[in-house]
């Protein structure tokens, strides 16, 4: 939404908007003069007037306070997917979809763009690394395209006018909104028929989803560092400074966009290899005090979970020590099992409770993360796996736990990241 509201600023839209409560993104808006910002949602921050329009994201419910009082006048109501389609038409568009890469993919092409001249706008799910925001819009006629993640969760990818679709990878995570990975197939089915050129991961089951032409990518024995990865494409050699097999694929993908965007080869490559990665995507924030690194990553699915501890590992630490707080019940019960699974990779693992979003614990009786905590030990074989369902207790654990040598992971879609910013006495993204 941040993003958003930085692309209509850049319109020529006076924007203002509510959260729940101060964030880096919202204090960044209002120090940017974009965005006169309200911290708890009330009727009274719907500004005056006839021709204002409210956007809500897929979070804030139909009860809302802003929402009642926007209908109640007799205002537009609109999802977020409205306003992201408006934005698309204006702009030849590059869309990124897909379970997991989205941010990163998307991130990298922005680089590659930016590296070629071709000055592109661009929204993001989060910062995209050598201190750019998650947003930009380019002025007037200074740039012909705009990059953006195409957002399965709720639909939203459906509504976006797209020029080149990137598919990374098609696996049901979104539970409420799909009912089965036959249904999201066919989600992405339509949003690849939308668009007149797809780059797609080379899988069968992805060749199904797209009819026509398509170029289909993948990485032949890359060679993963520490700290990064090497691979051959297009007879040029590729090194990355982000470090797992999972981040050579988001490349390989990221290059074929934006060579059929106009960037030159041996540009893209090296626009790529200056990228060190995505806000919350691995993010190295510090040391504790004793010595332990640690990394801040938004994975919130078993698949990511496990590349982000596979990607850890490369970088050959004593001990690797795992924090997961889980997001949204839904997903904890029904991957309950591949959770426990992945997070025993790890040598340690601190479990917490569920970060609910949308939903409601007593929806969902019996699910928490002690759920996870009881998966996890059942794979862990010799790793230690620890319960602590609050930050003051996991910080508490933590504090003892950790020690030079160490790397760390703290991991989830949630707030989880500000005890990790915690841990190394850091504040701010």
């Amino acid at each position: 939404m941040s993003g958003y509201a930085r692309a209509a600023h850049a319109l020529g839209a006076s924007v203002s908007g509510s959260d729940r409560t101060s964030t880096p993104y919202l204090e960044r808006l209002r120090a940017e003069g974009v965005l006169d910002a309200h911290i708890g949602h009330a009727s009274a921050n719907v500004p005056a007037g006839s021709d204002v329009e409210l956007v809500h994201s897929s979070a804030v419910l139909p009860k809302n306070p802003e929402r009642l009082a926007a209908r109640e006048r007799g205002l537009p109501d609109r999802p977020r997917a409205d306003l992201l389609a408006e934005l698309s038409s204006l702009r030849r568009t590059i869309a990124v979809a897909g379970a997991h890469g989205k941010t990163t993919t998307s991130s990298m092409i922005v680089h590659i763009l930016r590296a070629c001249g071709l000055n592109p706008s661009w929204l993001v799910g989060s910062s995209i690394g050598s201190g750019l925001e998650n947003s930009h819009w380019a002025p007037g006629d200074l740039g012909d395209w705009l990059v953006v993640e195409a957002d399965e969760s709720d639909r939203s990818m459906l509504s976006l006018h797209v020029d080149i679709a990137v598919l990374t990878n098609v696996e049901l995570d979104h539970h409420a909104t799909f009912s089965s990975l036959e249904e999201l197939r066919e989600a992405f089915r339509e949003f690849l028929a939308g668009a007149p050129a797809a780059v797609i991961w080379d899988r069968p089951e992805l060749h199904q989803l797209r009819e026509g032409r398509a170029i289909f990518y993948d990485l032949a024995e890359p060679h993963t560092r520490n700290g990064g990865s090497t691979f051959d494409w297009r007879g040029h050699r590729v090194s990355l400074s982000v470090p797992g097999v999972h981040n050579a694929l988001n490349a390989l993908g990221a290059l074929e966009a934006s060579v059929l965007a106009g960037a030159d080869e041996r540009q893209a490559i090296a626009g790529l290899t200056a990228f060190t990665g995505a806000a919350r995507r691995f993010q190295l924030l510090g040391k504790t005090p004793r010595g332990a690194l640690v990394y801040d990553d938004y994975a919130h699915h078993p698949t990511e979970v496990a590349a982000t501890l596979a990607a850890a590992r490369t970088l050959e630490p004593e001990r690797l020590v795992a924090v997961f707080q889980p997001h949204l019940y839904s997903r904890t019960a029904l991957l309950a099992e591949e959770f426990g699974a992945a997070l025993a990779q790890a040598d340690a693992i601190v479990l917490l409770d569920v970060y609910p979003a949308r939903e409601r614990a007593e929806d969902y009786p019996g699910v928490s993360g002690l759920t996870l905590a009881d998966t996890t030990e059942a794979y862990a074989g010799e790793s230690q796996v620890l319960w602590r369902a609050s930050f003051e207790q996991a910080e508490v654990a933590l504090a003892d736990l950790l020690e030079a040598g160490d790397l760390c992971v703290v991991m989830g879609a949630g707030d989880v990241d500000a005890l990790a910013r915690r841990l190394v006495g850091r504040d701010g993204v």
